[in-house]
């Protein structure tokens, strides 16, 4: 599939407008992006197609002076880039920051690179009407082998994207895609009724019909056990989280928690902490676009920086945080690859991509076996943290008693994990050597400012406060 004929032919233009506003700014770059996405669903009663809520299309100006930053989108460019330079120009007159604090620092660094990166697509091969019959045909088949499903939902859905980046010194474009499917199925028993999911993605579709059949029988296995799960009686256990719960202590803790915006603000209290043990000594944790193939995997970020793969915590000791272009810029750090915005009409921030615990030396069964009385937890459901004070929320959808090293038939549900985060993270005592990073979620900045992101690792034993 070949790359964006929008944003191919504004190339020259891009390259143009640069020059003609690097003769009154610092550091000028101009981001062009042209996604394009589809969500297919059928469930018991209707189906649809439509448009995915990632699509993008346009640009975006970033321009430095002083160590101010500004930004200006549009939809396209065309017409005089003269004129569009004057327009863009007389959008951030002087007056209007005079008193503001400047950064003394040197020129951004515009590193010279012209690259076209693409990864393997395959979106092209099917069609919306194929895509409709796979999902009715996994719709048709979840509910034929389970009489207690009330309704069943199959999607599947792509993200296709194209981007462009021109500076003075820089010609990047890249072409990725994402694929996802889901099952989702209303189950009633017991006079209970739930809703068991489960998902299958890969940068293919083909990854996603090949794996997608072969989740219904575990969804079926899981409504039964959500409606037949107790409440959990609270207090302090010791717990094995799965590779979903583990990533989701990863993106809560340590994630949101080092992305450096938030340094620049003094909101988080990882900055006071570089350098200093924040976890147990056999815990390492990462964060980067070039650490794993999922959602949030690609070749540069939307400042033009390529993808990183950053060492966020090491042997329990926290080494950096993640940061955009503005940040590391104001705090005189390199960047790490992290800028990403929700679209085209919005900033870019400081944010998480692949966020993981690394594997360690442990077999899970050794894990399991080590615990008196505890629990281990399946499948994030939410979560929250408070990067000032570092409290950290997570709820998992279930979890299994362990009595005596062995895990039982007993079910709780939901199951809600707090504390404090160097506790919960100094309290790892094994993790297992095996790894799996989950790749198909969407995470806000706060409450909006929504992009793609994965997070995972391996299974964790800790000591934390359920209830």
């Amino acid at each position: 599939m070949s790359f964006s004929e929008f944003l191919s032919s504004r190339k020259c233009a891009a390259i143009e407008l640069v020059e003609i506003l690097g003769r009154s700014y610092d550091y000028v770059s101009i981001l062009g992006a042209d996604t394009k996405c589809l969500s297919v669903r059928a469930d018991k009663n209707s189906c649809s197609i439509s448009e995915g809520s990632d699509a993008d299309s346009g640009f975006v100006i970033k321009l430095s002076r002083g160590g101010i930053f500004f930004e200006y989108s549009m939809d396209d460019l065309s017409g005089d880039m003269a004129e569009l330079a004057k327009l863009i120009d007389s959008s951030f007159p002087a007056e209007a920051f005079e008193g503001m604090a400047t950064l003394d620092r040197a020129a951004l660094e515009d590193a010279p690179l012209e690259k076209d990166f693409c990864r393997e697509s395959d979106i092209d091969e099917y069609s919306d009407e194929a895509l409709l019959s796979f999902c009715k045909e996994q719709k048709d088949s979840l509910l034929s082998r389970c009489p207690k499903l009330l309704n069943a939902i199959a999607a599947v859905s792509y993200i296709d994207t194209h981007k462009l980046f021109i500076s003075k010194n820089r010609r990047l474009t890249q072409h990725y895609t994402w694929c996802n499917g889901v099952l989702l199925g209303i189950y009633k028993d017991m006079g209970k009724v739930v809703q068991p999911r489960e998902i299958a993605y890969g940068s293919t579709m083909k990854e996603v019909f090949d794996l997608l059949p072969t989740r219904i029988d575990p969804l079926i296995k899981k409504g039964d056990i959500l409606v037949r799960a107790k409440p959990i009686t609270p207090g302090v256990y010791d717990v094995i989280t799965d590779p979903s719960i583990t990533g989701l202590i990863a993106h809560e803790a340590f994630g949101h928690g080092v992305e450096m915006d938030q340094f620049v603000k003094d909101r988080a209290l990882a900055q006071s902490y570089v350098g200093k043990a924040v976890a147990s000594p056999i815990c390492s944790m990462r964060d980067g676009a070039a650490s794993a193939l999922s959602a949030a995997s690609f070749f540069f970020d939307d400042d033009g920086v390529l993808a990183h793969d950053t060492q966020i915590i090491k042997d329990g000791i926290l080494i950096t945080g993640i940061s955009d272009l503005s940040s590391a810029t104001i705090l005189g750090t390199e960047p790490t690859g992290n800028g990403r915005r929700e679209s085209i009409r919005r900033k870019a921030y400081a944010r998480m991509t692949n966020t993981f615990f690394e594997a360690g030396k442990d077999k899970l069964e050794d894990m399991i076996a080590s615990i008196d009385h505890g629990y281990m937890l399946f499948e994030t459901n939410n979560g929250m943290e408070d990067p000032k004070n570092w409290a950290i929320q997570c709820v998992a959808e279930y979890g299994i008693e362990i009595i005596n090293g062995k895990l039982t038939e007993n079910y709780v549900s939901p199951v809600v994990m707090s504390g404090y985060v160097p506790d919960l993270l100094g309290s790892i005592s094994m993790v297992s050597d095996d790894f799996r990073v989950i790749g198909s979620g969407a995470c806000g900045k706060g409450y909006k400012e929504w992009v793609r992101v994965s997070d995972g690792g391996s299974a964790l034993k800790v000591k934390v406060k359920l209830g």
